[in-house]
Parts: structure tokens; sequence; C-alpha cells
């Protein structure tokens, strides 16, 4: 695929703020409050699972930021730095202080899925790495983040980009399934020649 591509500097395409800032540890309620994304809530590959999100009351004194669809949430500190889009959230929603929430500025010919994916990819992910502080556990900033240099190119080449990396994570999603379902055949086969021959299973 030959394409054109502009560089352009993140923080001229989407605001980039830190999620929302509790007061103390962030603690779940069963009845009220709002979902609060955490890192453990999010897939590159398949965005916010929102059936895990836990509910908690906002005790910051900072007017939230809700999550919008297409918003994107970044995950700054660890192994992996990673970005994935918002789907559309079940209830007003916030994600938690240690994510980064960003957001395509109006008029910006920038696809918030695309974002996500360039975000994930090598050429970013060697900018991260770069920018990257602390020794135990990594970590970026939003200045750093700001300062990322993307590889812009038009609406429908971003958009076709998207469709394909769709279809790739549709694929995976099949080919793990398939490789599940054989690996659990075999087992089963494996449990009845054992139990053919009278061997322990215990």
């Amino acid at each position: 695929m030959v394409i054109d591509a502009k560089e352009h500097r993140l923080a001229d395409l989407a605001a980039i703020r830190s999620g929302y800032p509790f007061r103390g540890a962030l603690t779940e309620v069963h009845s009220g409050g709002v979902p609060v994304v955490q890192m453990k809530d999010i897939d590159p590959a398949l965005g916010v699972e929102w059936s895990g999100v836990l509910r908690a009351e906002l005790t910051g004194r900072k007017e939230p930021d809700w999550l919008h669809a297409h918003d994107v949430l970044f995950v700054p500190r660890g192994q992996r730095f990673f970005a994935a889009c918002v789907s559309p959230p079940p209830d007003p929603a916030v994600c938690g202080p240690h994510l980064m929430h960003l957001r395509v500025r109006p008029g910006s010919s920038l696809v918030p899925a695309f974002l996500a994916w360039q975000i994930n990819q090598p050429p970013i992910q060697k900018q991260l790495r770069v920018a990257a502080e602390g020794t135990n556990q990594l970590s970026v900033r939003i200045a750093e983040i700001e300062a990322l240099n993307l590889a812009l190119p038009p609406v429908e080449h971003q958009l076709r980009i998207v469709a394909l990396a769709e279809a790739a994570a549709r694929e995976r999603h099949i080919l793990s399934r398939l490789i599940l379902n054989r690996e659990q055949e075999l087992a089963a086969i494996a449990g009845e020649l054992a139990r053919a021959a009278g061997i322990d299973q215990a």
C-alpha cells in the first residue's frame, strides 16, 4: 500500500489529560457511583471491557472529564505502553488516575481508532521507550506523549488501515479459539489413552 503521510506532533491533533484524581484508594460501591476504567479493563485490540469495570464515588474536587465514544485511553506505565479506543460507555464514566485520556481536537483529520492503532505500532513504541523514565516500573509523562511524532495519512487511508487492523484482530480471535479447541481435543485423547491403559491420572 503506497500512501502519503505528513508528520504531526500529537499535541496539535489531540488534547491529553490525566485520569480522574481520586482522593485516597479507589473503593468499589455496589449501587450508585460511576464506572471507573482502570488499566486492567483495557485491551489494545478489544478496547474497554465494560462488564468488568468497577463503580466508585467521585471523591476528588475536580470536575470529571467524562469518557466519550471514540476517546482514546493510553496506559503510560508498566512493561507495555498501549492505547485503546473507547466504545460507547454504558453510563457516564471516567478513567482512573493511572491512565491518560486523549480526545481528538475538533476539526482535526485524525481518526481516533487510527491514533490508537499507531500508538501501538513499533515506530511510536520506540519513541515511548526512549522517553520512558524509571527503574522498577517504566513510565512516560504527559509532556512526552504530547511530543510524539505521528505519521498522518489522508482520512480514507486511515480508515483502510483501521479496517485491516480490525480484520486482523478478528482473525487472531478465531485462530486462538481454534487452537484452544484443538488443544482440548488432544488433551481428551491423551486422557482416553491413559484410561485405556489403566494409568492412574490422579
